[in-house]
């Protein structure tokens, strides 16, 4: 493998000493936490990428849904490198303007009075869980602490989100666990009701849930649901990391259903590459955060603020919106098509350009086998589970790069039956 020379100094006479790295670097240096595949991306534009070995790939991955606008958009090149002339970083002691543009944005864009800025998924919803932990507080008492969430859900690696995520897998090994959470199975309305009492203080759900495998919630289910948390005086809290930000072709997924939740978090294609996340939620919800109940040191960072606002700026127009819905029609359809006749997948489901190809019983357990071998070919297409080959491309991929992509996965499962 060719990797990148970079030329570096190491001593304060200023000399340069040639450093390589390549992926065989990773297993020497980092905290062996992930495994990455064996290339090495070094340069992405629109919806392709082209590794150390100048080898491009059709990009259907989308960083897991973060590169709303797919890979160097000179729009977003263009507000990062202006903010980064004027202002980096001020710390929350001051406020920025990008800051309070984008927040001012999102407010006006739903059904939010109130932002708060972070910089991760996780970090949005950690604030999600303790706004809600003190605001049952302060007007139930000490009591009123119970989160509910869904088996199979995903909200983050911290040791709360973890716990309130209804995976095993990911909490295992940390305890002891968070208390005062309960799990129930996902879109089952009787279990949720049974398990919610005076004492529940918010409901939490993925509007579509992404890693337990891409599976969106019916709108009665959600409508049931807020109409439980109204009746026992509990916080609806939607995780829209995934789903939010066009990618079910609305701007947030709680506007298909006509649900508007309490609190609602958003981060990966907020930024649309860049790392910010946000919490959105009521006026008389956030009043709970008094001055010092929360912070984060680099939320509502002018750089990234800058950048999220231009993402918002173009991503909430019909032309992008409706297109995510065209966009959604053609790979739903050629993935349907791909399981018909190749075998391997059952169905298709999903929402806007958030799809799962579901394995059939024949091929249980091989959407691994899938993406690696779509990876050969010079595609990227992620995992949800065992059993869910998840395609999260740009919102905007152009039909060249759409019909590329679907052809190098067709190729991919042609050598999976052979």
């Amino acid at each position: 493998m060719t990797a990148h020379t970079f030329d570096v100094p190491f001593d304060s006479k200023e000399k340069t000493v040639s450093t390589t790295v390549g992926r065989s670097d990773f297993d020497r240096v980092m905290v062996p936490n992930y495994a990455p595949v064996n290339m090495v991306p070094v340069r992405g534009a629109g919806s392709r990428l082209w590794d150390q070995e100048g080898r491009e790939y059709v990009d259907l991955a989308g960083g897991i849904a973060v590169n709303a606008l797919g890979h160097a958009h000179p729009a977003l090149v263009e507000a990062l490198t202006e903010q980064a002339g004027k202002l980096w970083h001020v710390s929350n002691i001051m406020t920025n303007e990008p800051a309070l543009r984008l927040a001012d944005k999102l407010v006006k864009a739903t059904f939010a009075e109130r932002v708060f800025f972070a910089n991760s998924g996780a970090e949005a919803n950690e604030a999600a869980f303790k706004l809600a932990r003190r605001w049952g507080h302060n007007t139930g008492g000490a009591a009123k602490h119970q989160i509910i969430a869904c088996t199979n859900s995903f909200h983050g690696r911290s040791l709360f989100t973890v716990s309130v995520g209804g995976q095993p897998k990911y909490s295992e090994g940390f305890g002891p666990a968070m208390g005062g959470i309960s799990h129930v199975p996902y879109q089952d309305l009787a279990a949720l009701e049974a398990a919610m009492s005076d004492a529940t203080c918010a409901v939490v759900l993925e509007p579509v849930q992404g890693e337990g495998g891409v599976i969106p919630a019916s709108s009665d289910y959600l409508q049931a649901v807020r109409a439980l948390c109204d009746k026992h005086q509990a916080l609806l809290v939607f995780d829209e990391v995934q789903s939010g930000m066009g990618r079910t072709g609305k701007l947030f997924a709680y506007m298909h259903s006509g649900v508007v939740p309490d609190i609602l978090t958003s981060a990966k294609s907020l930024g649309g590459g860049f790392p910010i996340s946000a919490m959105l939620t009521t006026t008389a919800i956030a009043e709970h955060f008094a001055v010092g109940t929360h912070g984060s040191t680099y939320g509502g960072n002018p750089l990234a603020c800058a950048v999220a606002e231009r993402v918002l700026d173009i991503v909430n127009t019909p032309a992008v919106l409706d297109g995510v819905a065209q966009r959604h029609q053609r790979l739903r359809a050629e993935l349907e098509a791909m399981g018909a006749e190749f075998g391997v997948f059952s169905g298709v489901r999903g929402s806007g350009l958030l799809l799962g190809a579901v394995m059939s019983d024949a091929w249980r357990g091989k959407a691994k086998d899938v993406q690696m071998l779509a990876q050969e070919e010079g595609v990227l297409v992620l995992q949800a589970g065992p059993d869910v080959v998840r395609l999260a491309p740009s919102l905007i991929i152009d039909e060249a790069d759409m019909a590329e992509g679907l052809a190098r996965l067709r190729a991919a499962l042609q050598r999976l039956v052979a």
